[in-house]
């Protein structure tokens, strides 16, 4: 929490030597307008965790299906898992969740459905299609890591190739791949503020409606980062926890 307390007071130290400049009123807990401003920001956190935790569990299980035929000896399930992961992840996160959001549901028009896209669910899809591809590649060099010589034991007491990930390399490679699956989700929490652009109601949204209406973006945006940084505090703080239940952490 650290980090925190630094910011405040850099933030505290710069606004009492410049008062006439700052406009910290905006944010004053003190005050009844400011208590309200503060409540409206922080009501957006629970959109923003909602979109970044299911975004986050489809793209572990997408990402955990596109992964498995990459280490195929089949050739042509290999080919699938590349093409898959090298054209989602050439695509920027932007233009992909303007295409999911307003081109989607043309789409399926177009194939005789009716079918509407909420800025809540084409922010959970196109966040978890992105992520996909990065999860597919951290799942990829886990279960690489794991030696060959227990896939071939496996092989040798009659398991096939989806009985041996499901029991023998998956079991060890998530516990490897822990870490950098935390990180995932780290960058699509912070990833989800573009769902402001389509009118999600999450943190950075309601930074911007605050900023029209009060004419103070360096204060609200301030509380905007403290906001995130407090998020992403408590997801590293969780993971830790969850690595040292798991065995992750090597140090213990």
């Amino acid at each position: 929490m650290k980090p925190i307390f630094a910011l405040l007071l850099l933030l505290g130290v710069a606004g009492c030597s410049s008062s006439g400049n700052w406009g910290w009123y905006v944010i004053d807990p003190t005050t009844k307008s400011g208590w309200i401003n503060i409540k409206f920001l922080v009501s957006g956190m629970g959109n923003t965790i909602l979109i970044s935790v299911i975004a986050a569990a489809i793209s572990i299980i997408v990402g955990l299906i596109v992964a498995l035929p990459g280490q195929s000896s089949k050739r042509g399930w290999r080919i699938v898992n590349r093409v898959y992961v090298e054209f989602i992840r050439s695509i920027p996160l932007l233009p992909m969740l303007f295409w999911v959001f307003y081109g989607l549901p043309i789409v399926f028009k177009s194939m005789g459905l009716d079918i509407p896209i909420d800025p809540f669910w084409g922010a959970v899809i196109t966040l978890a299609v992105s992520d996909s591809a990065f999860t597919a590649e951290i799942y990829r060099s886990g279960i690489q890591s794991i030696a060959k010589g227990q896939k071939e034991a496996a092989q040798t007491i009659g398991l096939n190739y989806y009985q041996t990930m499901r029991y023998v390399i998956l079991p060890q490679a998530i516990r490897r791949i822990l870490p950098p699956l935390a990180n995932q989700f780290i960058y699509i929490v912070k990833m989800s503020a573009f769902a402001s652009v389509i009118g999600m109601q999450e943190l950075t949204r309601r930074a911007n409606e605050l900023v029209v209406t009060e004419y103070r973006p360096l204060e609200l945006y301030s509380l905007l980062i403290v906001e995130y940084l407090v998020l992403v505090l408590i997801i590293s703080a969780g993971v830790r926890w969850l690595e040292r239940r798991m065995g992750s952490d090597e140090r213990h």
